[in-house]
């Protein structure tokens, strides 16, 4: 082959190689328990960030102009603290609704039953997998 036909064949796999790395949904992000996924976990999530956001701004908008602060600064300190509300509820929504996803999980694995430990080979007493010939024939 040529080197220009080399050169293409390198840009068609780098192409190929990017679009299978943007693809959502890839099998590693879907393999376990998902707070967007919830669905009361994300529209808790959103509430809370707005509500988050409204509260730091109001509060810091309050506060500045209790203390005396020009205008111009009021509006800037607010809409910081409003971002920094914003992002502060954010990540504790989140992390409240990944202990809350996790234990809905394992209540509903205690009412299923879950998996019995006796019935999984690898807990199974030694015995129990390698009988001992004497067992086969009195159990036969």
């Amino acid at each position: 082959m040529s080197k220009k036909a080399d050169k293409g064949a390198d840009k068609a796999e780098g192409k190929k190689d990017k679009k299978a790395k943007k693809g959502k949904g890839s099998a590693g992000a879907a393999a376990g328990p998902s707070v967007a996924a919830h669905p009361r976990a994300s529209y808790q999530v959103r509430r809370a960030k707005g509500w988050g956001g409204i509260a730091g701004f109001a509060l810091a908008a309050y506060f500045s102009y209790k203390a005396g602060v020009p205008y111009p600064d009021l509006g800037l300190r607010a809409l910081i603290a409003g971002i920094v509300g914003y992002m502060l509820a954010w990540a504790c929504s989140v992390t409240i609704w990944r202990h809350l996803v996790l234990a809905e999980l394992r209540a509903a694995l205690e009412r299923s039953g879950g998996p019995d430990p006796d019935l999984i080979p690898a807990r199974a007493p030694q015995a129990a997998q390698n009988p001992s010939p004497e067992q086969v024939a009195a159990g036969s």
